[in-house]
């Protein structure tokens, strides 16, 4: 994403300027959000809907207007294929094993799905197995260093949000 919000802010005309800058919008409010949930559900395991719903609003709206401002339709149908299909795959997950799964990360899932998608459909993927990756390491070590089981409970939203962050920081 950082190439692409360069190639915004460089390319000359107004609407991509603004485009550029709304999408820059998204991006700060994606780290502020990342940070405050990842604390949050490091230490509650809950991802709050009072979060959630307005950063999904919000992201939809900045990164709906700047894909439009930049002439690019495409990037708008793929943001909301991608929120829709994270949401849906994490949700198959949290109905297959709903102690695995909460529905706070499947509701995390959508808004990240609008990101991932706004950049590319490989994103959605990387991300997805950034995360599940990341968070297989963290429960390993836990359990290697004794300070968890096997059946022990690990926030997973800080691993979606940081394998999104990895996927959306080498975004081209």
């Amino acid at each position: 994403m950082p190439h692409l919000l360069m190639h915004w802010f460089t390319a000359g005309s107004i609407p991509t300027l603004v485009a550029a800058v709304l999408a820059a919008a998204a991006v700060l409010l994606f780290l502020a959000n990342a940070v405050r949930l990842s604390i949050i559900d490091f230490r509650s395991h809950l991802l709050p809907n009072r979060i959630l719903g307005p950063w999904f609003i919000s992201a939809a709206v900045l990164l709906g207007a700047a894909a439009v401002l930049a002439g690019e339709p495409m990037m708008l149908l793929r943001m909301v294929l991608g929120a829709v299909i994270l949401f849906t795959g994490y949700l198959l997950l949290h109905l297959a094993v709903p102690a695995g799964m909460g529905l706070g990360d499947v509701k995390l899932a959508a808004v990240l799905g609008l990101y991932l998608g706004f950049v590319s459909y490989p994103h959605l993927f990387w991300a997805t197995a950034l995360a599940f990756m990341i968070g297989a390491v963290f429960a390993l070590v836990l359990i290697l260093a004794r300070r968890a089981s096997a059946r022990t409970a690990v926030a997973f939203g800080p691993f979606m949000l940081a394998g999104a962050a990895i996927a959306l920081g080498m975004a081209g």
